[in-house]
């Protein structure tokens, strides 16, 4: 425990056989208390390793819920745990896990709710092989939102995320996709709850068995992003109602 709180690391893994044993390494345990590992219906072995390197918490999906509906269970299990700060981290080693005391630090210590490790602030994105259309559409698309939503943050899209147990009281996540679009909705859901995110620089890796989206599904994201976006404005103005903010 740090400062008294219970910290849990979830990971949501698809076809993370290569990369979860060296990311579980790097987690540091003297001050998480547990790791809970959601399969989402993986096609390799990567329960099998999950079991091998001594993960406790292992939840396996027999049907492919997406990226959105494996958080909501990470999410779920992890307050079932009764966790103060829970921890998203991908399995794929793409972030690295030696953050995780910092990110749980700011929140312990009532400096922020919400903590991201983002890949923008500094040169990080690029150094790590980022490619450069991915750079590039991932400033635009911030910069959309900021002005939209009315914020300042380096990065919506990082899949770093350390939340405390008091964000899950305030946001209804359920109303939220199934799909990659889930990360940013809940982004939304957050400004609009009133909190604060912070960011903390976060050197990425981009190599092959690094999980990343097709062109299409990207295309995909970034119109879900704008949608989003125009979502959480229009209802702050009142001139509609979404689920989503309910």
């Amino acid at each position: 425990m740090l400062k008294g709180k219970r910290i849990c690391v979830v990971l949501p893994a698809y076809n993370a056989e290569k990369t979860l044993e060296k990311t579980f390494s790097e987690i540091p345990m003297d001050i998480v208390d547990d790791v809970v590992l959601v399969d989402d219906c993986s096609k390799d072995n990567t329960v099998k390793v999950a079991k091998e390197i001594g993960i406790k918490h292992i939840i396996r999906h027999e049907q492919n819920k997406g990226y959105g509906g494996n958080q909501k269970n990470c999410y779920a299990y992890a307050l079932g745990l009764n966790s103060d700060i829970i921890i998203m981290l991908h399995p794929d080693y793409q972030y690295t896990p030696l953050l995780i005391e910092s990110m749980s630090y700011l929140i312990a210590n009532g400096v922020y709710p919400v903590v991201f490790g983002s890949r923008i602030l500094g040169k990080g994105a690029l150094k790590g092989g980022m490619p450069r259309y991915k750079y590039f559409f991932n400033r635009c698309l911030t910069l959309f939102q900021n002005i939209l939503l009315n914020q300042k943050l380096a990065e919506y899209h990082t899949g770093y995320r350390a939340f405390s147990k008091e964000i899950f009281d305030s946001i209804n996540i359920s109303n939220n996709s199934d799909d990659f679009i889930f990360d940013n909705q809940m982004v939304a859901q957050i400004f609009y709850a009133g909190f604060e995110i912070g960011e903390i620089t976060c050197p990425t890796k981009y190599f092959k068995e690094a999980s990343s989206i097709n062109l299409r599904r990207s295309i995909k994201y970034g119109w879900g992003v704008l949608g989003t976006s125009l979502k959480y404005r229009l209802n702050k103005w009142g001139i509609m109602k979404f689920n989503l903010f309910n």
